[in-house]
């Protein structure tokens, strides 16, 4: 665990995680560097870091030379990188060549624990991004007016059964499925976009199922929503959003739960 004083590394890519991390390690009194992926990580962060430097994705040398002219010793992974965009912002230096050069296979995983398994050979090691998020890591039960019925929890577990399924190909974190039926699989287009086709498919009921891939490693990658997750479940016909407990992040809780309440959106969380 990161004590007071320490500066650790913050590589940053998209959505309001390296913010809320680089808030929150600040708080501990931890001393935070920051290098954060062009295109990607959204500005707002800047007021809670010592230092940052904006990259491209695969600019990896760059990376060790920031952490090490700061003495970074350990580093999170916060915030992730949109596949349909990557061509945009991909600037691979020697490194990450090289890295990429020793890929056996192209998923997520594979590819930040190279970078990790780099990382670590110049000495920093990687942590659970979820540090001092205990706060906002979901919990089971049902956190809204609304709960689901019979047949919506029958569909939740099915959801996660078939989750816990296809994970192991790195296909994504999003499930929506009705009545049994498996109706959208989040791939390469995001949550929003699994949760708008599953929905429009369903013509409103549908049950909308968020966990980790089984082969997920929570120092890379935690599944996360927000109040944006509801206005897309709302605006898509989505009754019900399952959340696996204890892996996975709700940002804004209380306004999370206060939306899905104005438009009766059942949130509950799960235990696999």
């Amino acid at each position: 665990m990161p004590q007071p004083g320490e500066t650790i590394g913050l590589i940053a890519g998209n959505g309001q995680f390296p913010k809320l991390f680089a808030e929150t390690a600040r708080a501990a009194g931890l001393r935070v560097v920051a290098v954060a992926h062009e295109g990607e990580c959204l500005p707002g962060f800047e007021p809670f870091v010592e230092h940052v430097t904006w990259i491209k994705v695969g600019q990896i040398n760059t990376m060790f030379e920031v952490f090490r002219r700061h003495g970074v010793r350990r580093a999170v992974m916060a915030g992730g990188i949109d596949k349909a965009s990557l061509m945009e912002h991909f600037a691979p230096d020697e490194r990450g060549v090289r890295l990429l050069e020793r890929l056996t296979q192209w998923s997520d995983d594979a590819l930040l624990r190279e970078l990790a398994a780099d990382l670590e050979s110049e000495g920093i090691e990687i942590v659970e991004s979820t540090l001092f998020l205990d706060s906002i890591l979901t919990r089971e039960g049902t956190f809204t007016k609304a709960e689901p019925d019979e047949a919506q929890w029958g569909d939740v577990r099915f959801g996660m059964e078939v989750l816990r399924s296809i994970g192991r190909f790195d296909i994504g974190q999003t499930l929506v499925v009705k009545s049994g039926i498996v109706l959208a699989v989040e791939a390469i287009e995001g949550t929003d976009a699994a949760l708008r086709r599953g929905g429009e498919l369903g013509r409103g009921g549908a049950v909308a199922v968020k966990a980790s891939k089984s082969t997920q490693d929570l120092r890379f990658d935690v599944p996360a929503v927000g109040l944006e997750t509801i206005a897309v479940c709302r605006e898509s016909g989505v009754a019900v959003l399952a959340l696996e407990a204890g892996k996975t992040l709700m940002f804004d809780r209380e306004q999370v739960i206060d939306a899905a309440n104005d438009c009766d959106i059942a949130v509950v969380g799960v235990g696999l």
